[in-house]
């Protein structure tokens, strides 16, 4: 029988052998790896770039579709003292994880550590622990896409300093030894508000304050929300003259992608449920007793009878006109820890699934609502818990997704023009009368 051969099948794993790059450290390379799939063999279509400081690049031809048996690798490189961000803002492969896809590594090749695989629609970001990283992307003979975009900065190593945000504040760390080393007096340090200083410890020094005071200045950056700011600072000397330049850093905290929130509501015989529900945007979510939105229910689990109709709202917990919220996708489960067993959509895409849903407001401020009938699953569980999704857009993009409603294909390009997250809210109960009242045949199958 012919042995399993590597050509046109670099990345894949053939059953007796394999022609992943992993091999070589595994030992089950196919005979052939070397000659096909090895880093040392440059396949046609090779390119790639070494790069150093910040900037961006992209697949070949995008965003035009890339070519066949691609073979790219990017060597970047930072300042010996900064380490590597790297952020994907475009992305659309293959719908194949083994046939086109990035790997990512930590350091100046792909012999060095592996931080991590980017493939189908999957945008992430990565950091160094040094001051390189390597980005291989390689494709099949097969199945072509338009490719990715990525952004590469310089920023810090996390030891000497890092920055972090909500949607409340922003958090600044500087490591005082670092300061030291550069010439730098803690207690000289400033943001563009002059009037916004540090606290100093003896180990570091921090700015903590509302994201949008101390100068800080909001861009949308391909449709991403970023927060930038300085730290200045004076040279620790004394004296009339210096000849040391005066410090400034530059600070920038990018919003993470999405938002997902979780409640929970118990249906009760009776009619009752109850639903348990970096930068990042800090958002909530909560039922409402009536249509008016004006009374939050605060019992836990929240007791509802069968066919009561819901009110959730999900909001920022600090309002900002500068964003809107789209509801994207809710699904229920009978646990909060497990939406994908026995999932039931409520809305999925934007598109209402559930014959009960009435979206009241999504996409237009910045707080989306919704309302839907209680239900209860089948087998013998009481509770039910609502996992959402939401976007959050620019609220002057009015080409962005929050702006184009409910969404019935799924698309493979998934650009990075909105903020998300989840929210969880739960548990929903039915009130003990109703469930002596409804028998299965009334329950929703999940």
């Amino acid at each position: 029988t012919a042995q399993p051969s590597c050509h046109y099948n670099c990345g894949r794993h053939l059953g007796s052998c394999s022609c992943e790059s992993s091999c070589q450290y595994i030992w089950n390379c196919c005979h052939d790896f070397y000659s096909y799939c090895s880093v040392e063999t440059t396949p046609s279509g090779s390119c790639g770039d070494s790069l150093f400081g910040s900037g961006t690049f992209t697949s070949p031809n995008h965003p035009g579709y890339y070519n066949d048996n691609s073979y790219c690798v990017w060597q970047l490189r930072a300042a010996y003292d900064q380490r590597i961000f790297l952020a994907f803002s475009y992305l659309q492969l293959e719908n194949c994880c083994s046939c086109d896809y990035i790997s990512l590594y930590d350091g100046p090749s792909v012999h060095s550590s592996y931080l991590g695989k980017v493939c189908n629609n999957s945008l992430s970001t990565f950091y160094s622990t040094s001051n390189y990283m390597t980005v291989l992307f390689r494709t099949d003979s097969s199945v072509v896409g338009r490719g990715f975009s990525a952004e590469f900065v310089s920023t810090l190593n996390p030891s000497s300093g890092h920055v972090g945000c909500s949607s409340d504040n922003m958090n600044i760390v500087i490591n005082r030894a670092y300061l030291n080393s550069l010439g730098y007096d803690a207690h000289s340090l400033y943001l563009d508000d002059p009037y916004c200083r540090p606290q100093i410890s003896s180990y570091e020094v921090v700015f903590s304050f509302p994201l949008n005071t101390c100068g800080n200045v909001r861009k949308f950056d391909n449709g991403r929300i970023m927060y930038t700011n300085h730290i200045r600072g004076w040279p620790s000397t004394h004296g009339e003259i210096t000849r040391q330049s005066h410090l400034k850093m530059n600070v920038t905290c990018q919003m993470e992608p999405d938002s997902v929130s979780q409640i929970l509501f118990v249906v009760e015989n009776g009619g009752n449920s109850s639903i348990t529900g970096s930068g990042r945007y800090n958002t909530s979510m909560a039922f409402y007793k009536t249509g008016g939105f004006y009374e939050q229910v605060t019992d836990v689990p929240y007791k509802v009878v069968l066919n009561q109709d819901l009110y959730v709202q999900v909001d920022l917990r600090r309002g900002d006109s500068s964003v809107i919220i789209f509801l994207d996708t809710c699904v229920a489960s009978p646990s909060p820890f497990e939406f994908d067993t026995r999932p039931y959509y409520l809305v999925r895409n934007g598109c209402g699934v559930d014959n009960t849903y009435r979206p009241i407001s999504s996409g237009t401020q910045s707080r989306a609502r919704f309302s839907f009938r209680a239900f209860q699953f089948l087998r013998g569980t009481d509770s039910v818990y609502l996992q959402c999704k939401v976007l959050i857009c620019p609220a002057s993009d009015s080409n962005s997704r929050c702006r184009r409603g409910c969404s019935r294909r799924v698309a493979r390009a998934l650009k990075s023009e909105h903020e998300s997250q989840t929210l969880v809210v739960g548990p929903i109960q039915l009130k003990d009368s109703e469930k002596e009242k409804e028998g299965p045949e009334k329950q929703k199958e999940a």
